[in-house]
C-alpha cells in the first residue's frame, strides 16, 4: 500500500483534524510529519469538543496506532497536559501512541528565546505563538538540538550542555530569565510523562508496516503556505509543510507516497502577521469570523479572514501534488448574496496568475463574483440536497484548480461531512 498524505493549502486552520478523524476509519496507523504546539487540530463529535496540539487526529478511532514523526518538534509540558486532558475524556493513550526518537524536543529556554528574538524584531515581527518552535528548529538544523532519544542517553548532561548555550545568548540580550524555574519544572513534570510512551525508531516501523501492506495516513499541520521554502516568507513557520514534508519527516521515499488529499475553506483566513492579498477588513471580514468562529484553536487569536484566493491556492497544488481536493466550512458562506473569489493579481498595472517571488501589500486582486446559494447547508447530509448555486461554486473552482473537490465539510461536526460521487 501507498501513503495517503492529508495537509492543508492555505495558511493553516483548514479543518484537517477533523478530515483525518473522519478518514481514519479506513486506516491502520496515522503519522504526524513536522510541526508543533502551536498547531491545534480541532474536532467535535458527540457533542464534545477537542483540540490536539501534537497527539496525530487518529487518536480518537478505535486501536488505529497513531506516531509522533521524526519531523516534529515536542515540548514535554504541553503533551503532558494533552495527554492529561485526553485521558480525563476516556481515552487510553499509552498501547495506541508511539513518539519517534529522532523528534526534536522544544526545551525551556527555547521558549524564552522565542519571546526574546520576536521582542527584537520590533516592528518586523513575524506573528510567532511564542511556544518556541522556531528555535527548536534552528537548533535542529545547527545539529545542537535535543532529540526524544535522548532521554534514554545521558539525559542531564546534554540537556545542561543545551541549556547553557541558550543562557549565554540570552545574557547577550539582556533577556529576563526570571520565569525559567517555573517553566523547568513543568518541563521536567512532562519528561517524567513521555517516558510512560513507547519510543520508536519511527522510520523502520513505518516502512516495515507499508511492506505489510498496512494503511497509513500522514498527517500534516499548519498549512502550505506556511512553509518554511514556499510559502510566504519570511512569514511562515519553520518545517516544510508540503507533501515532501512527509517524506523528510517520516522517512519514507517519495514512491511511497499515494493520494495527496488537499484541505481548503470555502473562504481565506489567515493568523498572525503576513501578507495576505484577499483580506477583508469591512463588514464582510467581520461576518466570515463571526460565522466561522475564526479565532485560533491553541492560542485564541482572532483569524484574519478574506475571499478565496485561487492564485495561492493553485500554487498549493501544484507543489504538493495534491489529487483530491476537500472544501471545508461551506455553511460559513450560507448568508452571502454574493461570494467572491480571486483568479488573479494585479502587479505593477499587469494581470498575473503565478504565485510570485513576493507577495505584499503592493498586490491588488482581482476578482470574479458569483451568485451566493443562501441555504442552511449545515442540515444537509447529501449531495442532491445542494443548492443549483452552491454546485456552480463547486464546479467553478475545479475548472479553475483542476483537480476534483471530493469532500465537502457543512459544520464542524463528525457528521457534517458529504462525500461527493
Amino acid at each position: 500500500m501507498k501513503v495517503d498524505v492529508l495537509l492543508g493549502l492555505q495558511w493553516g486552520d483548514e479543518g484537517k483534524g477533523k478530515i483525518v478523524d473522519v478518514l481514519t476509519p479506513k486506516y491502520e496507523v496515522v503519522a504526524r510529519f513536522q510541526g508543533g504546539p502551536n498547531a491545534g487540530h480541532t474536532l467535535e463529535f458527540e457533542g464534545k469538543k477537542y483540540v490536539l496540539r501534537s497527539v496525530p487526529s487518529g487518536i480518537f478511532q478505535g486501536n488505529k496506532i497513531n506516531i509522533i514523526g521524526n519531523g516534529v518538534v515536542l515540548d514535554p509540558a504541553l503533551f503532558k497536559g494533552e495527554i492529561e486532558s485526553l485521558e480525563a475524556s476516556g481515552h487510553e493513550l499509552t498501547k495506541r501512541l508511539l513518539i519517534s526518537k529522532k523528534a526534536h524536543l522544544i526545551l525551556p529556554t527555547h521558549r524564552l528565546l522565542d519571546a526574546c528574538y520576536e521582542a527584537a524584531k520590533g516592528d518586523s515581527k513575524i506573528g510567532t505563538t511564542g511556544k518556541g518552535i522556531g528555535p527548536t528548529y534552528t537548533d535542529k538544523i545547527s545539529r545542537n538540538g535535543l532529540r526524544v532519544g535522548d532521554i534514554l542517553h545521558r539525559f542531564d548532561e546534554k540537556y545542561n550542555a543545551a541549556k547553557s548555550k541558550h543562557l549565554r545568548i540570552l545574557e547577550q540580550y539582556g533577556y529576563d530569565i526570571s520565569a525559567l524555574a517555573e517553566i523547568e519544572k513543568e518541563w521536567f513534570e512532562g519528561i517524567a510523562k513521555l517516558k510512560e510512551f513507547t519510543f520508536i525508531d519511527s522510520e523502520h516501523y513505518i516502512n516495515k508496516a507499508i511492506k505489510e501492506d498496512k494503511m497509513i495516513l500522514a498527517e500534516g499541520a499548519q498549512g502550505t503556505m506556511l512553509d518554511i521554502d514556499f510559502g510566504s516568507y519570511p512569514f511562515v513557520t519553520s518545517s516544510n509543510t508540503i507533501a515532501a514534508g512527509a517524506c523528510t519527516g517520516l522517512g519514507i521515499a517519495p514512491k511511497e507516497v499515494g493520494e495527496v488529499f488537499g484541505i481548503f475553506k470555502a473562504y481565506c483566513t489567515r493568523v498572525g502577521s503576513g501578507p495576505f492579498p484577499t483580506e477583508l477588513f469591512d463588514e464582510v471580514g467581520d461576518k466570515l469570523r463571526k460565522f466561522g468562529f475564526e479565532f485560533g484553536s491553541v492560542t485564541g487569536r482572532p483569524r484574519r479572514c478574506g475571499w478565496i484566493d485561487l492564485v495561492a491556492l493553485r500554487y498549493a497544488i501544484m507543489v504538493d501534488g495534491v489529487t483530491q481536493l476537500i472544501m471545508m466550512k461551506s455553511d460559513v458562506l450560507d448568508t452571502f448574496e454574493t461570494i467572491k473569489a480571486c483568479v488573479a493579481y494585479e502587479i505593477d498595472g499587469e494581470r498575473v496568475t503565478e504565485f510570485p517571488f513576493e507577495i505584499d501589500d503592493n498586490i491588488k486582486p482581482i476578482y470574479i463574483e458569483m451568485k451566493g446559494w443562501q441555504t442552511d447547508m449545515t442540515k444537509m447530509r447529501n449531495e442532491e440536497e445542494f443548492p443549483q448555486e452552491f454546485n456552480d461554486y463547486v464546479s467553478f473552482l475545479e475548472a479553475e484548480l483542476g483537480v476534483p473537490i471530493k469532500i465537502v465539510s457543512t459544520g464542524p461536526d463528525r457528521d457534517q461531512t458529504i462525500v461527493r460521487k
